[in-house]
C-alpha cells in the first residue's frame, strides 16, 4: 500500500487559526475552476446546491444531515484564479476560505485557505476540507466516491497534533500520521 500524505499548515493569525491545504493536480486550471463552481459538479465532491461564480454572487450548499447548510456571497471570483466566500451560515462565526488556482506545467496548483475561530473544532475543519480535497481531486478524474472516512479519521489526528493551540504543537506530544 502507497504511504499516504497528509499535509496542511496551521498559523496562529489575529485570534484565529489560518489553516492552508494545497493540492497538485493534473488537471487544467479551467476544469478544476468548473469543479469548484458547476452547481453539477459541485454535488459530486462537495455538497448539492448551488454558487454564482462573481463577486457578491450567493453560494447555497446543503449537507443535508451531516452539516450545517451554508448560504452566504462570494467576496473574490477571478475566473480560473480566485473563489472567496465565507463557509457560515446564519449566526455562526464567519469562516472565510479562498481557493486560488495556478497554472503548473501539465496542471494546477490548487491552494485551500482557511481563516477558523481558533477552537477545538479546527482538526475537524481541516480534516473535513482535506477529505472534501480527496473527493474532488476523484471526481476530476471522473470517479464518483463516498466520503472518506478512515482518511478523514487519519487526518484530524494529523491537524490535532499541529493544532498550535494545542500542548502537542509545542514538541510536548507527537502523533505519528
Amino acid at each position: 500500500m502507497d504511504q499516504e500524505t497528509i499535509d496542511g499548515q496551521l498559523t496562529p493569525m489575529n485570534g484565529r487559526i489560518a489553516a492552508t491545504l494545497v493540492r497538485a493536480l493534473d488537471h487544467s486550471p479551467e476544469a478544476v475552476w468548473r469543479m469548484l463552481t458547476d452547481s453539477v459538479c459541485l454535488a459530486q465532491w462537495l455538497a448539492p446546491g448551488m454558487l454564482e461564480a462573481r463577486r457578491g454572487g450567493r453560494v447555497q450548499l446543503d449537507f443535508g444531515n451531516s452539516g450545517t447548510p451554508i448560504d452566504c456571497k462570494i467576496t473574490a471570483c477571478e475566473p480560473n484564479r480566485l473563489l472567496a466566500y465565507s463557509w457560515s451560515a446564519g449566526d455562526a462565526p464567519e469562516r472565510p476560505l479562498e481557493w486560488r488556482l495556478e497554472p503548473e506545467e501539465g496542471g494546477t496548483r490548487l491552494t485551500l485557505t482557511l481563516l477558523l475561530p481558533d477552537d477545538e473544532l479546527v482538526p475537524i475543519a481541516c480534516a473535513g476540507w482535506d477529505a472534501h480535497m480527496e473527493m474532488l481531486m476523484a471526481a476530476l478524474e471522473g470517479i464518483s466516491i463516498h466520503f472518506p472516512a478512515d482518511r478523514f479519521r487519519r487526518a484530524r489526528a494529523r491537524f490535532e497534533s499541529i493544532y498550535p493551540s494545542r500542548p502537542s504543537a509545542l514538541g510536548l506530544a507527537s502523533t505519528p500520521v
